[in-house]
């Protein structure tokens, strides 16, 4: 693992300070707070209305109005990560995590035959943080990059989000193009000069060879819950609670409801949460993979198809009652690793989940953090370094709870291209970056 090592000699940019919060890694979901600490909100007063024209709402349609709601949603206004906001992700901790993912970008794109370019495609880019630490990789091997055509473009409903990504990685002196009705709604330049696009839709973005990048996007997609009942599979509904004004709670639907298609007939589980447009998406990431080649690297928290309850909100870096204030605290779930397999329907290939401890280790984490220690002389910058580091590495902090997961075209594992496990000084079992070790020369 000596090309990070010796990239950019190891530039220490600003340590993040590691903030004492909760990562969103823990089930809760009671609806039992006392009415005294249900504030009224915006949020509530739209869904009570909605529930009393329709009736009960899913848990699906529920989190999708909580979080992306156009004019009340969670997500669509707000400035939600970090130490003001409600939770924190791994780019946030340390920059060593986004350099090691654009280690993984051009050892992927060296390994498939340095194509003459490519897109880098990144879904809900929160701050920006992540594709800031990836580029300054790109910058200081750009001599590996020299003839490669990259273009960067984001996956984005927040308007909010997208004007602070734009602030983090673009050039200043050179104005952002907008139109808020065209399905490219910004764009601009990097502060190295390559061409990025914000988009609402991955429809929307181009479809040429990629790598797509998702970390922690497809936990808050909307998830369908169900129990399992001695009449069968019933599905959770969200319904106002008849017994205390402007409170909602949760009931089971009467009969089958059209969701239950996605439970596999052979689910062992009493309680499933199924997510329609995760499988949409995986669809559509492996429908472009398996034609125009390169690869979609998922780093999130979830499970291998053995978790049940594990939809909970998050508020000020504490666990919130997901049905106690809509549209004040974020909402999530935990990733069905098997269900995003089963939806890449076998037309590409799927690596993982294999947990972050392992995968940043694979990358060469250990070897990176002694470069910047070595080159960091205050000890309040080495404290924090070596803090991000557990962080993102301690089995009971984020490094058993986070998983990576990988979508590559099937000639990637069989067929031509087996240029770096010809490199490797040793066997490994599989020739994808992270997903074994890490071995250029």
């Amino acid at each position: 693992m000596s090309v990070l090592a010796a990239a950019g000699a190891g530039r220490l940019c600003a340590v993040r300070a590691v903030f004492t919060c909760l990562w969103r890694g823990k089930y809760f979901s009671s609806g039992n707070e006392p009415a005294e600490n249900n504030p009224v909100t915006p949020m509530l007063r739209h869904l009570m209305y909605k529930i009393k024209s329709t009736g009960p709402i899913t848990v699906a349609e529920y989190m999708k109005e909580v979080l992306t709601n156009p004019a009340k949603g969670y997500y669509v206004n707000r400035d939600m990560l970090g130490e003001k906001g409600d939770f924190i992700t791994s780019p946030e901790i340390s920059q060593i995590f986004g350099e090691l993912l654009g280690i993984w970008l051009i050892s992927e794109w060296i390994a498939t035959g340095k194509n003459a370019a490519f897109q880098l495609v990144e879904l809900g880019p929160g701050r920006g943080t992540l594709l800031g630490d990836i580029l300054r990789v790109f910058s200081q091997l750009a001599s590996v990059l020299k003839n490669c055509d990259i273009s960067i473009h984001l996956v984005e409903v927040s308007q909010k989000l997208s004007e602070i990504q734009a602030l983090t990685v673009t050039e200043e002196k050179v104005l952002l193009e907008r139109n808020a009705g065209s399905p490219v709604y910004m764009k601009g330049v990097t502060k190295s000069g390559i061409p990025i696009s914000w988009y609402r839709d991955l429809q929307d973005v181009p479809k040429e060879y990629s790598f797509y990048l998702a970390h922690e996007f497809f936990d808050v997609l909307p998830v369908h819950k169900f129990q399992k009942t001695p009449h069968g599979w019933r599905e959770v509904l969200i319904d106002i609670d008849p017994q205390v004004s402007d409170k909602l709670r949760f009931v089971l639907a009467p009969c089958a409801t059209p969701a239950e298609a996605f439970i596999q007939c052979d689910e062992t589980r009493d309680h499933v949460e199924v997510c329609p447009d995760a499988g949409v998406i995986i669809q559509e990431l492996s429908q472009r993979i398996s034609e125009t080649g390169g690869a979609a690297l998922i780093a999130d928290y979830g499970h291998d198809g053995t978790k049940t309850d594990t939809f909970r909100g998050f508020c000020g870096h504490r666990l919130h009652d997901v049905l106690i204030a809509p549209g004040t605290a974020d909402l999530t779930a935990d990733v069905d690793f098997s269900y995003l397999r089963r939806m890449s329907q076998g037309k590409v290939a799927s690596l993982g989940p294999i947990k972050q401890q392992t995968f940043l280790r694979n990358m060469g984490i250990d070897v990176r953090l002694k470069v910047l220690l070595d080159k960091s002389d205050e000890p309040s910058l080495r404290q924090q370094l070596l803090q991000g580091y557990d962080m993102l590495m301690n089995p009971t902090k984020m490094g058993e709870r986070f998983n990576f997961f990988a979508l590559i075209p099937h000639q990637r594992l069989h067929g031509r291209n087996h240029q770096m496990n010809a490199c490797q000084s040793k066997p490994s079992p599989s020739p994808v970056a992270g997903f074994g070790e890490l071995a250029w020369r």
